[in-house]
Order: C-alpha cells, then sequence, then structure tokens
C-alpha cells in the first residue's frame, strides 16, 4: 500500500461541483433519463474498499468502475474526477465516525476518546493518515466531526480560537503517531522482516561500532527503548506517552480560565 505524500490533497477539485456533491445537492447525484445504474455513494463507498486495501496510487476512477461493474464513462456521471471523490471519501469515512456520549464525563475522558476514536479511523483507513486536509471538505460529515470534537473543550473557559488550536493540536499528535505506526507495518510488509528480526541482524554489527564513551545518552537511552520496545519506536508507547503529555499541556491551559 504505497503512497505518495503531497501527491494527492483535499479540495483540490472545483469548490462548488465538491459542496453540491457532498450535500447532494439536487442536479449533482440525480439524472433524469435511463435507470441508473449505481449511485454517487455506491461510488464513494467503492472508492474507500479500494483504497483501504490498496492505498492511493491504486484508485483510479477506472479501477472504480470496475468494481461496480460499469464503464469508465458512467462513473463521471456521478463524481466529476479523482479530486471531488477524494473529498467524497473523506467525509464519508467522518460520518460514519462514533459520536460518544460526553454525558458526565471529564473534559480529559472526551479528549481522549477523540484521540482513540480519530487513531482508529487512521488504523482503519491508512490513506487518509497522508492526505492533507489543511483545505478540509466541507461537507456533512466534517462538520458534524467538527461540531462532536469540539464540544470537548465546551464550557472550559477557553476562546472560539483557543477550542479550534486545542483540537488542531491534539488531532496533529494523533496524525503524527499514525504514521509512525503505518510506516513500522510497511516497513516489516516490504523488508520481509519484523522490527524484532531486523535488529537481530543489525544489532551485533551495531554494538562493534558504536563507541559508548562517544555517545553516551543515546548509547545508554537508545539500548533502554531497544531493549523495551524490541524496535527502535513503539507506536503504541509513542501514543500513551505522548497523549498523556498532551493532556498535562491543556491542562495548563484550562486552569489559567
Amino acid at each position: 500500500m504505497n503512497e505518495r505524500p503531497g501527491r494527492d490533497r483535499s479540495s483540490a477539485g472545483d469548490p462548488v461541483r465538491t459542496l453540491e456533491l457532498l450535500w447532494r445537492e439536487p442536479g449533482q447525484g440525480a439524472r433524469r433519463g435511463p435507470k441508473q445504474r449505481t449511485t454517487v455513494d455506491a461510488v464513494v463507498a467503492a472508492a474507500i474498499r479500494i483504497a483501504d486495501a490498496d492505498g492511493l496510487d491504486a484508485l483510479t476512477m477506472r479501477a472504480v468502475a470496475t468494481e461496480l461493474g460499469v464503464t469508465p464513462m458512467a462513473t463521471y456521471t456521478y463524481v466529476p474526477g479523482k479530486a471531488e471523490l477524494l473529498d467524497l471519501m473523506i467525509d464519508a469515512v467522518y460520518l460514519q465516525m462514533p459520536r460518544r456520549d460526553f454525558t458526565g464525563k471529564s473534559w480529559r475522558e472526551k479528549v481522549s476518546a477523540i484521540a482513540q476514536d480519530n487513531l482508529a479511523m487512521f488504523d482503519s483507513h491508512p490513506w487518509l493518515t497522508y492526505l492533507p486536509t489543511t483545505r478540509p471538505p466541507l461537507g456533512p460529515g466534517m462538520i458534524a466531526k467538527y461540531d462532536h470534537e469540539l464540544s470537548a473543550f465546551d464550557s472550559l473557559g477557553l476562546s472560539d480560537l483557543e477550542m479550534d488550536g486545542a483540537l488542531t493540536y491534539v488531532l496533529g499528535f494523533v496524525n503524527s503517531v499514525a504514521r509512525i505506526a503505518i510506516d513500522s507495518h510497511r516497513a516489516a510488509a516490504d523488508s520481509g522482516q519484523s522490527d524484532g528480526q531486523w535488529w537481530e541482524r543489525a544489532g551485533p554489527l551495531l554494538e562493534r561500532v558504536l563507541d559508548g564513551d562517544r555517545y553516551p545518552l543515546a548509547s545508554r537511552v537508545g539500548t533502554a527503548a531497544g531493549q523495551a520496545f524490541d524496535a527502535a519506536y513503539s507506536a503504541s508507547h509513542a501514543y500513551e506517552f505522548g497523549l498523556a503529555r498532551v493532556l498535562d499541556g491543556l491542562a495548563d491551559l484550562i486552569s489559567d480560565r
């Protein structure tokens, strides 16, 4: 599942046509004439299946058409192209995310739940991890996700900009950890070796060439981490340790209010 970070991004298509599709405005999803063989929702679902299985490089309008059993040209009657399709896919995934009931929960519990739900989303849809969304698809899924996640910071005395910044901070952390996990899995798949097997081969040579007196911290800390994780990195440890620090940082901001 090779991705090419930066090649694809959200909101790269025509904004008006994309918004019409996202909100299923009349004239985009429905056509007059012969009975339609599929729907916009079916096209989006097929595209997500392809991306989940084989990554964005495998996602083409022709591949979607094959998945649906229609001609490539027929697919364009539902979605103008891949740029608009990507926004529809992102929004559909966002719409399917769980919206936990936060009643009676502390802000730490709420933020932790948001982080966990986003991590699970990236695990289920790895292609989303590398798809820039600095111009987010402003569809019903994205709006519902944003509104729900902002509620974790509501009534804490934060300004609107601080609430937006706090959420961006949390989601940025989750995305970075998700990349570590995905990259680790891909490295193992590409090399045919687990992290532990790789270290078994590299370790003896490293012990001979690494001067512990010259690099005392790297030697000591690196050895401790390697022994604990059987790898250079542990995505689960990075997530647990990092989330605690994220929450502590937000606690300082919130306590000031």
